[in-house]
C-alpha cells in the first residue's frame, strides 16, 4: 500500500566551499554559498525513486531553521518533492543539537500520522554527529537502519542493506521505520530550470516550532573548534629498500588499538 515518506534535510555550507575558523573560534557563514546537505540529497533521491516506482504516494521534505532555510527546501521541491515544511526555530537555530531536531521531528510526526518512512542523510557535513536518525527512531519506537546503501520494499516493510568499515549487513524492518542514507544509496538527479520554476508553485508551509511544545535547549555543546594541523611535507626515497625503512621507522606495520 503506498505511503508517505518524510525526508528531513539541512542547510549547510556548500561542500565545495573552504571554511575557516574565525578569531572568535567559530565559523562565519556570512557570504558563503549554502546548499542542501549531500547525504540528505541522496536520501531525497531514493525517496523520489520509491515514489516513482509506486511504493510511495508522496514525498515531503522538512527542515529546522529560519526563513533563509527555504532555499534548500525549494531545491528539494525542484528535485521532485511534493511539498515542504519549515519548522521555524528562530533564535534557537544557532544552538540546535541532534536531540532537539529529533524531538521536533517526533512532534511533527505525532501530529501527522500518514508517514510510514523517514528517510534522511546519515549525517550533516557540518557537525558530522549523525545522531538525528537514531534518536528519532528511539523517540518514536520505530525500527531503524543506519548508513543504508540500498533499500527496497519487502512485504509490509523494508529490506535495507547497511555497511561500514566492519562489513555489510541486511536488515528487515517491519512497518514504519527510520532509515539514514549513505552516499551510495542513490545518485541525486540534476535540477533543471523548468523544475526550479515549477517548484515555486509547490506548497511550502512554515510552522512556528514554539507551537510544538518541544524543549530546544541544547544538551550538548562545542568545547573547541580549530583548524586541522598543517600537512607536513612528504619524503622522497631513493629505492624500495629506503621506502621500507621509512615505513618501519614510522611503525605503520605495528597493530594499533584493542586486540580482538
Amino acid at each position: 500500500m503506498p505511503l508517505n515518506i518524510l525526508v528531513p534535510v539541512k542547510r549547510v555550507v556548500d561542500p565545495n566551499v573552504r571554511v575557516r575558523v574565525g578569531a572568535n573560534g567559530a565559523i562565519d557563514t556570512n557570504g558563503l554559498k549554502m546548499s542542501l546537505n549531500p547525504f540528505d540529497e541522496c536520501a531525497l533521491e531514493k525517496a523520489l525513486q520509491l515514489r516513482e516506482a509506486g511504493h510511495a504516494s508522496q514525498v515531503t521534505v522538512i527542515t529546522c531553521g529560519q526563513a533563509n532555510s527555504q532555499d534548500v527546501l525549494r531545491t528539494a521541491l525542484a528535485m521532485g518533492a511534493d511539498n515542504a515544511v519549515l519548522l521555524d526555530t528562530g533564535a534557537a537555530t544557532a544552538t540546535l543539537d541532534s536531540l532537539a531536531v529529533a524531538r521536533l521531528l517526533r512532534a511533527y510526526l505525532s501530529a501527522h500520522d500518514a508517514f510510514g518512512l523517514v528517510l534522511c542523510g546519515k549525517q550533516a557535513i557540518d557537525g558530522d554527529t549523525g545522531g538525528v536518525a537514531a534518536m528519532l527512531a528511539g523517540l518514536l519506537g520505530w525500527p531503524q537502519a543506519l548508513d543504508a546503501s540500498a533499500i527496497e520494499t519487502n512485504g509490509s516493510g523494508w529490506r535495507v542493506t547497511c555497511g561500514d568499515d566492519s562489513g555489510t549487513a541486511a536488515w528487515q524492518l517491519d512497518g514504519a521505520a527510520v532509515v539514514s542514507a549513505d552516499l551510495r544509496l542513490a545518485e541525486p538527479r540534476r535540477v533543471t530550470l523548468p523544475s526550479i520554476v515549477k517548484a515555486k508553485q509547490k506548497p511550502l508551509a512554515t510552522i512556528d516550532a514554539a507551537t510544538l511544545g518541544v524543549e530546544l535547549a541544547p544538551q550538548s555543546r562545542i568545547v573547541e573548534l580549530r583548524e586541522p594541523p598543517a600537512r607536513q611535507a612528504g619524503v622522497k626515497v631513493a629505492d624500495t629498500a629506503a621506502l621500507l625503512d621509512a615505513l618501519a621507522a614510522h611503525r605503520v606495520f605495528e597493530p594499533a588499538g584493542a586486540v580482538a
